[in-house]
């Protein structure tokens, strides 16, 4: 927890006050938020992160946390003498491979989270794709991002056919706050691995979010002299993945967010997660912290 002693009370409740147009403007809203990078692996940031969950439910906002977990994956095959291997952002996910993502993610990442945010006083609830039918999927067809003609095999990387929000919809009506793994499942009952930034720009999408909100190990997009570009465009994304200032695992993430945008959710975020309190600066204050990607 935060030490903020040193604020007078009036202080405090001037900065309380000063959040209140925005609570009342987001109330009853979803905000999907992909949780990832240093904000998964950082205490003192897991708890400032759980914190404003909780903060956003109890004042009627309703976040929904897809997350990911790359680090965790690398580990633990890497205790089984594997070797992760990528392809244009994306893990090439073998048959044994699937079974370890399937075990961390759903089993070790997603209950530390949910653990989290319970002690933080709120009530989580862990899914995967597989509950309630909610993420159907099929094997990912890669063209190679150079030669259209050429297409990569990444095993059971999933590429998602539609998501069916009801069970998500039933636990934010009662109170709860869902946790989802990106895992589905295809028409033979296997398991796909799917990128968590697409899986939470699609579920966004369909939850008719007001916000998507991506944490990231970065301030937000960069340009090629390492200053942080505050607003981006369908066509300015464009021209930053031709010249190649947009690459490896943020051509996923980039892309997601764009589908968002152009598919009604209102406001898209490439945010800071190595800023404590960093979903609360961007919700509940006039700071503007990331990126913002708009459709147009």
């Amino acid at each position: 927890m935060t030490n903020v002693t040193h604020i007078a009370p009036r202080d405090k409740a001037e900065i309380l006050a000063q959040a209140l147009p925005y609570i009342r403007k987001f109330h009853g809203k979803t905000m999907v938020i992909k949780y990832g990078g240093n904000a998964m692996t950082d205490p003192a940031l897991q708890a400032a992160f759980a914190e404003d969950v909780v903060l956003l439910k109890l004042v009627g906002i309703n976040p929904v946390v897809v997350h990911g977990g790359g680090p965790q994956i690398e580990t633990a095959l890497k205790r089984l003498g594997k070797k992760g291997e990528f392809i244009q952002g994306m893990r090439v996910t073998d048959a044994e491979t699937m079974e370890v993502v399937e075990w961390v993610l759903a089993g070790e990442v997603q209950q530390d989270i949910v653990g989290l945010i319970n002690h933080a006083g709120g009530k989580a609830v862990g899914l995967t794709g597989r509950d309630g039918g909610m993420i159907r999927a099929q094997k990912l067809k890669m063209l190679d991002s150079a030669d259209a003609s050429k297409e990569h095999d990444v095993g059971q990387v999933g590429d998602i056919i539609s998501i069916d929000p009801g069970v998500v919809k039933a636990l934010q009506d009662d109170a709860f706050i869902p946790v989802i793994s990106p895992i589905g499942f295809g028409e033979n009952n296997e398991s796909y691995n799917i990128n968590a930034d697409v899986v939470a720009a699609r579920l966004a999408t369909v939850l008719k979010a007001e916000k998507l909100m991506m944490l990231t190990n970065i301030s937000g997009v960069l340009n090629k002299a390492g200053e942080l570009l505050t607003d981006l465009t369908a066509r300015q994304i464009d021209g930053l993945f031709a010249d190649g200032t947009l690459s490896g695992g943020m051509l996923p993430k980039i892309a997601g967010a764009l589908d968002a945008a152009k598919s009604g959710v209102n406001s898209v975020h490439i945010i800071d997660g190595r800023v404590p309190h960093v979903l609360l600066l961007e919700i509940l204050t006039d700071q503007a912290f990331g990126t913002m990607i708009r459709s147009h």
